[in-house]
């Protein structure tokens, strides 16, 4: 079943007492319209059962509560891999889609979601970060713990962050996001400092192993509105995974991805193989038994997570470069995610050393 809009899936939602009255907060309560429970700080919502097994349930549960550490940093990669400088903006943890290989299942301890209302001390920590360093240029994202827009249709956060990076020069943001809830975009001045991004797979990936995610049609088609809009637009093929057809599979997916969107309108194209932490396997084979991409061969890299080994991973690579490079434009940035120099010569023929290194790269593709 296809989940244009996940949040649908949430029917109850909590808020700390501390944050009830926060005027964030009390929009987001009007305009959720669900039943709602008001706890105190640090307390937790009630889910039945155990984590693990008790996270399908969860997702049905929003907590609406204070972030208490930071919000921004950069993107935890590793140094054994090229890194392209991401800086995260945490806005929540959890997400309402269900994906068979989503790390936040081995990462987190709890089964609900988490959004975080006291975004004054967002903005007011992402105006001193930008602002200590005006010459430098930052690539922020929101999809590192949750998804950038899945949530959106409930609290509204897109359009104030839009706005607040349209005024900056020294920064772009990226929303990627697995849904089609794009409506809160329409209209805003965005100054081209934002861009919509999408994960995208082998048809018969997203249909068995990213549940409650918006379908390949309804994901393209919220990008040629966004494209409409004068929005980049942005995709990520990652993880890919090796599957019977999968040949057949990218392929098709690439081929309705160009005819949705014309090639100008892409910022940047990324790459990355299904990889790992050990506990993942356990948990999500726990979860979803009729999964079997679990149970393939695979090595471990550099990084301690579980890789296909080199040769399978550059079969694909390949691959998909190939057919990407049928309708790639000049001006898009084709890149790996967390991949070592070796791959990128083998594939690519360069390094992004270069090329002045990823982060210059992956900037110069979406600078005025």
């Amino acid at each position: 079943m296809s989940y244009g809009d996940p949040s649908r899936y949430i029917t109850r939602l909590y808020v700390e007492e501390q944050c009830r009255d926060l005027p964030y907060a009390r929009e987001i309560i009007k305009r959720s319209n669900l039943p709602l429970t008001v706890i105190e700080e640090r307390q937790s919502p009630v889910i039945d059962g155990v984590y693990p097994e008790n996270l399908t349930r969860g997702k049905h549960h929003l907590l609406l509560c204070r972030n208490r550490g930071r919000f921004f940093k950069p993107c935890p990669g590793t140094r054994e891999y090229r890194c392209c400088d991401y800086q995260v903006l945490n806005i929540g943890m959890n997400c309402p889609m269900d994906c068979v290989y989503c790390i936040l299942q081995a990462y987190l301890n709890n089964p609900w979601l988490s959004f975080f209302v006291n975004i004054d001390d967002l903005f007011r920590e992402l105006d001193e970060a930008l602002t200590a360093e005006p010459a430098r240029f930052f690539r922020i994202g929101t999809g590192e713990f949750t998804d950038s827009l899945a949530l959106d249709r409930l609290t509204g956060l897109s359009r104030h962050l839009v706005h607040f990076i349209s005024r900056r020069k020294n920064a772009v943001l990226e929303l990627k996001t697995k849904s089609a809830v794009i409506d809160n975009l329409a209209g805003l001045e965005h100054g081209g400092r934002t861009v919509v991004a999408w994960s995208l797979n082998s048809p018969a990936i997203m249909a068995a192993e990213e549940i409650r995610t918006a379908s390949l049609d309804e994901r393209l088609a919220a990008a040629a509105r966004c494209a409409g809009w004068g929005y980049r637009l942005a995709f990520h093929f990652d993880p890919i995974i090796r599957h019977d057809g999968w040949r057949e599979g990218y392929r098709e997916t690439i081929r309705r991805l160009f005819n949705a969107v014309a090639g100008e309108d892409i910022a940047w194209i990324s790459l990355g193989a299904l990889r790992f932490l050990p506990a993942l396997k356990a948990t999500a084979t726990g979860r979803f038994p009729a999964s079997r991409f679990f149970y393939a061969e695979f090595v471990d890299g550099l990084d301690h997570k579980s890789r296909y080994f080199r040769g399978q991973r550059l079969e694909m690579y390949k691959f998909i470069a190939d057919e990407l490079s049928r309708y790639l434009s000049d001006k898009t940035c084709l890149y790996f995610c967390m991949e070592n120099d070796a791959v990128w010569r083998e594939v690519f023929g360069f390094t992004p050393a270069e090329r002045g290194g990823l982060p210059a790269m992956l900037d110069q593709a979406v600078k005025p």
